[in-house]
């Protein structure tokens, strides 16, 4: 068969003349070509752009056994040298900015602002976290028993998995293996079967900055393989812990296959972000972060808001404000938002159309406007959303939003609190007590005060509760997730 594969700069490289793009696997430092593949498509045409190599169950034993083998040599190498391929592969990823957004953009659909907003996030990461390896510790506790001291050390599980969806492949694939290799783990990071040529890109910019073979393999494997490929993964003895982000019902299937093995998980799962307007809040900053966080990659984000409850007193000026800021930022002067399929658009426009029949309505937007793609769709608000509508408890993971109404601050915080989801959510108001105070009130993994409820960095830890998940990346907490103690005693003399 005629392919082309891709060198170890992350350029195309022609094998024999044919303009096939294959995108390789990487198992052991090497980029393996498989015989079957699957077709890559870019959202915003529909078209082809290359294809990816799929993972066989052979290729699941390979890249395990090598992540193994690396483990021993990784695992004792001194946190100054880890910090070191850190620092090189953020100032790769810098020097590499234009190629990795350029894949994304091709990938995803994604607009400029999210994809700058991806890799310049990213970049800072890897730099956060090289900045923590170093302080890594144990403790020296006093042991209650004369002549019996202790020390407490922190040491890797060994293998990590490591899988991530593909609408912020960047930070999310990073993550998903960054915060265990920094911690002196070795990695499998499963790619989405949407975005590989983002995850290729990975594990390149790792291997460009030194990382040793077998440390981070990258794997991928059409749709219809998903469920064997990721069960022979958590299963295989060396496998130690897992982590996943993606939605809830996946979620629940990573979660029960891992418990069934024994095996620890972090997981990052989905949301119904609401964002509460109170009175006193600064309507115009208050309408504008809301269109962002609503809408902000076509609405296809886990903390993306999905809910604006505004007082009762506030709520015509603020829909006002609403509606300018959505004209300004998503109107018909900018391209249509693109989702990354068809289905995701069914989906918001079955929510809608479910709620419409049910008494709600639009009050921003057009359901059934004439776009060029059904990939495609603008951003839509709807009121007079009730618990009888499949709007209000489903994330629509889409450009909908649903505005209610509400009179107390109580009011708020019962209806942001009435979700199965607990992963983001916003307050504005000009009174910071009043933040706090909802704030403390909220079952959520965070809230941010006059900011939208899509807020990520890498120096602040980041997950969910209720079935949003559990576990935390990023910061001091994303480093402890993959490193287990290890309590030591001896007698003195």
């Amino acid at each position: 068969m005629s392919t082309n594969a891709f060198n170890g700069t992350g350029h195309d490289e022609t094998i024999d003349g044919s303009d096939v793009r294959i995108i390789p696997l990487q198992i052991n430092g090497k980029e393996i070509t498989t015989s079957t593949t699957f077709d890559v498509v870019d959202p915003s045409n529909g078209t082809v752009v290359w294809r990816s190599s799929s993972t066989t169950k052979e290729d699941v034993i390979d890249a395990v056994e090598a992540a193994q083998a690396a483990f021993p040599a990784w695992s004792k190498m001194k946190p100054s040298k880890r910090r070191d391929i850190f620092l090189r592969a953020a100032e790769v990823l810098q020097s590499r900015s234009d190629e990795v957004g350029a894949y994304m953009m091709t990938e995803t659909g994604s607009a400029a602002p999210f994809v700058g907003f991806n890799v310049s996030t990213t970049i800072e990461m890897l730099r956060d976290i090289a900045g923590r390896i170093v302080t890594i510790s144990g403790s020296v506790p006093v042991c209650g028993e004369e002549g019996t001291s202790a020390i407490v050390t922190k040491e890797p599980y060994g293998v990590v998995l490591g899988i991530a969806p593909w609408n912020a492949p960047y930070i999310l694939g990073f993550r998903a293996v960054a915060y265990a290799l920094a911690t002196g783990n070795t990695t499998i990071l499963k790619s989405p079967e949407l975005s590989p040529r983002c995850f290729w890109a990975i594990g390149s910019v790792f291997k460009e900055a030194g990382l040793p073979d077998g440390c981070l393999n990258v794997l991928a494997h059409r749709t219809q393989d998903a469920a064997e490929i990721t069960a022979l993964l958590i299963k295989h003895p060396s496998i130690k812990k897992v982590n996943f982000t993606g939605s809830t019902a996946v979620g629940r299937i990573i979660a029960a296959t891992a418990g069934r093995n024994l095996k620890p998980c972090l997981l990052e799962l989905g949301g119904k972000a609401s964002a509460i307007v109170l009175s006193d809040a600064d309507l115009k900053k208050a309408a504008h972060s809301c269109a962002i966080g609503a809408f902000f990659h076509s609405g296809q984000v886990c903390m993306a808001t999905e809910r604006i409850l505004v007082e009762s007193s506030i709520a015509s000026s603020f829909s006002t404000h609403l509606r300018g800021a959505i004209d300004t930022i998503f109107g018909s002067s900018t391209p249509t938002p693109v989702l990354i399929s068809p289905a995701g658009v069914s989906k918001n426009q079955a929510l809608i159309s479910d709620a419409l029949g049910k008494g709600a309505s639009i009050t921003i937007g057009d359901l059934h406007a004439k776009e060029s793609s059904n990939t495609r769709m603008r951003p839509i608000v709807v009121e007079n959303v009730t618990k009888e509508m499949d709007l209000y408890r489903t994330e629509s993971f889409g450009p909908t939003v649903s505005i209610f109404t509400v009179e107390s601050e109580e009011d708020a915080v019962e209806l942001a609190n009435d979700t199965e989801y607990g992963l983001s959510c916003a307050v504005f108001t000009e009174d910071l007590k009043a933040g706090l105070r909802i704030a403390k009130q909220i079952e959520s993994g965070s809230i941010h005060i006059n900011h939208m409820t899509i807020h990520d960095e890498p120096n602040l830890p980041h997950g969910g509760v209720k079935m949003s998940g559990f576990g935390r990346f990023n910061a001091s907490q994303g480093l402890e997730e993959f490193l287990r103690t290890k309590t030591i005693t001896w007698q003195d003399g």
